[in-house]
C-alpha cells in the first residue's frame, strides 16, 4: 500500500509555489463561474430553449476533442520567448475577462427592441465556444508548469495536490457570492424574478473576473521553469507521431477513462442551485432566502468533504497508492450518493453528514488525476523518449470541460424530461416555492446530487483495476529517468 517517498529536498522557493498557488486560485474563481452557473444562466435568465442548450454543452465538447490535443501539440512545439508555458499567462487572462464578462450578459435585458430566439442562441454559441477555446490556451500551460518547475514525481505530486486545493477554494468564491447577492438585491427592492437574476451573474461574473484574472496573470512573472524540455522536433520517418504516443500510454487512458467514468461528481455543483430551485426548500422562507440557504448548507456540507479530503491528500499520497486512494473514495462516495436518494428531498439537515461524505472522492479524484497525469507522461518519456507535456494535459484539460458539459447536460435533460415551463415558474417573479412544485418535478431534479453521482463514483474505480504504474514500477521509472536527464545535461 506504500507509495514511494519523496528523495530530494524542495528547489522551489516559497514565493514561487505561493504565486502558483494564487493563479489557480484565480483560475479556479473564473471556471466555477462559468461551469456552476451557466446552465442555469441559460436556462433560466436568458430563457434559451432546452434541447438547444443540451446540443450546445455536446457539441461544444466535440470540437474541444480536436480544439485541446491541438493545443498541446503547439505548446509542446512552440518555443515562446518568455517561457515554453509561463508566457502564455502574459496574454491569455485579459480575453477571458472580456468573455466571462460577455458569458453571462443576457442582450435580452439591455438592448432595446425585441430580439428573437435565434439571435440569442447565436449569441450564446459564438460567446461559448470562443470562452472555451480561449481557456484552453492558458488552462493546458497551467496545468503543465509543474512539470517544467520541478522534476522529482513526490514534489511534483505535492505541488499539484496543494495548488488543486487553492484552485478549489477559489471555486468556491462564485458560490458564496451567488448565495450572498441574491438576498441583498431582494432586499435592496429587486422584485423576485429575471432582472434579479440577471443583476445577480453580472455582478458576480465582474467581481470573479477582474479579481481571478489579475491572480491569473501574475503567475507569468512569478515562477520558474527548471526541468528541460526540448522543443519537439518534426517526426521522422518510423518515429511514432504524438497521439500514437497516447494511444499507447495505457496508464494515460486509463487515467482518462477513469476521470470520463467519474463526471457525476460535477453534478453536485452544476446541478446545485437548481436543486435549491425546484427540489429542496425551507417552507417558512420566502424564495430567494429558501435557495440561498439550501445552496449554502449543502455547498459547506460537500465543500468540507471535498477541502479536508484535499487538505490530507499530500501526506496521503506519501502514503498509499494512488490508484487505492481512487478506488476506496470512488465507492465510499457512491454508497454516499445511495444513501442521499434514499433518505430523500424532505429533511435538509438529515443530508448534511451523507454530503460532506460525498465531498471526499470530489476533492480527491479532481487532484489526484493531474498528479497520476504527470506519472503517465513520465512512463511515455521512459518507454519511449518522448515527452508530450502539453498534448497530455491537452487530455487532462479534455476530460474535465468534457466532464462539466455531461453533468451540465445532465441537468438541461432533466429539465427536457420533466417538462418544466420555466417561463410558468419565474413569470413575472420567481413566486413558485421548491416545497410547492409537484413530487415528481422534485424527485426528478433531487437525482442530480444523489442517484446520478452515485451510480459515476461507482463505475469510475473500474479502470483502476487495470492500472499498474505503482510501487516498484514507479520507484524504477523515477530513478531511470533522473540518471537520464543527468547524463542529457552534462
Amino acid at each position: 500500500m506504500k507509495q514511494a517517498k519523496p528523495a530530494a529536498p524542495s528547489t522551489l522557493s516559497g514565493r514561487e509555489r505561493w504565486t502558483y498557488y494564487m493563479g489557480g486560485f484565480g483560475q479556479g474563481m473564473i471556471y466555477a463561474a462559468m461551469s456552476n452557473y451557466i446552465s442555469d444562466f441559460y436556462l433560466n435568465v436568458m430563457r434559451l430553449n432546452a434541447v438547444f442548450v443540451l446540443l450546445l454543452m455536446l457539441l461544444a465538447r466535440l470540437w474541444d476533442a480536436i480544439n485541446d490535443p491541438l493545443m498541446g501539440v503547439i505548446m509542446d512545439r512552440a518555443q515562446p520567448k518568455r517561457g515554453k508555458m509561463r508566457g502564455y499567462f502574459y496574454v491569455v487572462p485579459w480575453p477571458i475577462i472580456l468573455l466571462t464578462l460577455a458569458l453571462f450578459f443576457a442582450p435580452n435585458y439591455y438592448i432595446s427592441g425585441n430580439i428573437g430566439q435565434t439571435a440569442l442562441m447565436a449569441y450564446a454559441a459564438v460567446t461559448y465556444v470562443l470562452w472555451g477555446m480561449t481557456y484552453t490556451v492558458g488552462d493546458i500551460p497551467f496545468w503543465s508548469l509543474p512539470n517544467a518547475m520541478v522534476a522529482e514525481p513526490g514534489e511534483r505530486g505535492r505541488l499539484i495536490a496543494v495548488s488543486r486545493t487553492v484552485n478549489g477554494v477559489g471555486s468556491a468564491i462564485p458560490q458564496g457570492l451567488f448565495m450572498a447577492i441574491g438576498p441583498l438585491l431582494a432586499a435592496a427592492g429587486f422584485q423576485n424574478g429575471v432582472r434579479l437574476e440577471q443583476t445577480r451573474y453580472m455582478l458576480l461574473a465582474g467581481f470573479v473576473t477582474v479579481v481571478g484574472g489579475v491572480l491569473y496573470f501574475r503567475t507569468a512573472g512569478g515562477v520558474r521553469e527548471r526541468v528541460p524540455i526540448p522543443r519537439a522536433a518534426k517526426k521522422s520517418a518510423g518515429e511514432p507521431g504524438a497521439l500514437s504516443l497516447i494511444f499507447h500510454n495505457r496508464p494515460l487512458l486509463l487515467v482518462v477513462a477513469m476521470g470520463i467514468l467519474s463526471a457525476g461528481r460535477y453534478m453536485f455543483a452544476a446541478g446545485m442551485v437548481h436543486v435549491a430551485r425546484y427540489s429542496v426548500g425551507f417552507p417558512g422562507r420566502d424564495v430567494q432566502s429558501s435557495i440561498s440557504t439550501v445552496s449554502l448548507i449543502f455547498q459547506l456540507s460537500i465543500a468540507g468533504g471535498m477541502f479536508g479530503s484535499m487538505l490530507l491528500l499530500p501526506k496521503l499520497m506519501e502514503r498509499f497508492r494512488y490508484k487505492h486512494l481512487v478506488i476506496f473514495t470512488g465507492l465510499l462516495g457512491g454508497v454516499a450518493g445511495l444513501a442521499v436518494y434514499f433518505a430523500g428531498y424532505g429533511n435538509v439537515y438529515a443530508l448534511i453528514p451523507l454530503l460532506f461524505v460525498c465531498g471526499i472522492p470530489y476533492g480527491i479524484i479532481n487532484n489526484l488525476s493531474y498528479a497520476m497525469i504527470s506519472d503517465t507522461l513520465d512512463y511515455m518519456e521512459w518507454k519511449t523518449g518522448f515527452r508530450t507535456n502539453g498534448l497530455g494535459q491537452g487530455c487532462q484539460t479534455f476530460v474535465n470541460k468534457l466532464d462539466n458539459a455531461l453533468a451540465t447536460s445532465a441537468v438541461v435533460l432533466v429539465y427536457i424530461l420533466l417538462k418544466l415551463d420555466v417561463n410558468q415558474v419565474m413569470g413575472g417573479g420567481a413566486a413558485v416555492h421548491a416545497t410547492q412544485m409537484p413530487a415528481q418535478i422534485r424527485g426528478g431534479f433531487f437525482t442530480m446530487i444523489s442517484l446520478v453521482p452515485a451510480v459515476s463514483l461507482f463505475l469510475c474505480v473500474i479502470p483502476m483495476f487495470f492500472y499498474s504504474l505503482e510501487g516498484e514500477t514507479k520507484t524504477r521509472m523515477t530513478r531511470e529517468l533522473a540518471q537520464r536527464r543527468a547524463g542529457a545535461a552534462l
